[in-house]
């Protein structure tokens, strides 16, 4: 069975850092494509990063491009979302999930984790 668990959510104040995990289990997870993506309160589903983790290839959303870093330790079938100069408006629930690549790139998300909330304020 495919399961993903994430950790690391919190309370941090504007500017600050904190970093996700998503335990991963039940796939070959170097040969995965995975995927962060956020939901704020009261709004939709916004894609936050993918790595394409067989070719070490990573993509951000402009909203978090140049502030956060998604890597993978296949040692330990692990995701990792770092987020550092956090805004207010990152304040969401994050959830990793497992793609599944049509063609080259992530078509649709197969498996979710039950996300993390991440709160920024001061």
């Amino acid at each position: 069975e495919v399961q993903l668990v994430e950790s690391g959510g919190g309370l941090v104040q504007p500017g600050g850092s904190l970093r996700l995990s998503c335990a991963a289990s039940g796939f070959t997870f170097s040969s995965s494509a995975m995927s962060w993506v956020r939901q704020a309160p009261g709004k939709g589903l916004e894609w936050v990063s993918n790595i394409y983790n067989y070719i070490s290839d990573t993509y951000y959303a402009d909203s978090v491009k140049g502030r956060f870093t998604i890597t993978t330790d296949n040692a330990k079938n692990t995701l990792y979302l770092q987020m550092n100069s956090l805004k207010s408006e990152d304040t969401a629930v994050y959830y990793c999930a497992k793609g599944v690549v049509l063609g080259e790139f992530v078509g649709y998300l197969e498996v979710w984790g039950q996300g993390t909330l991440v709160t920024v304020s001061s």
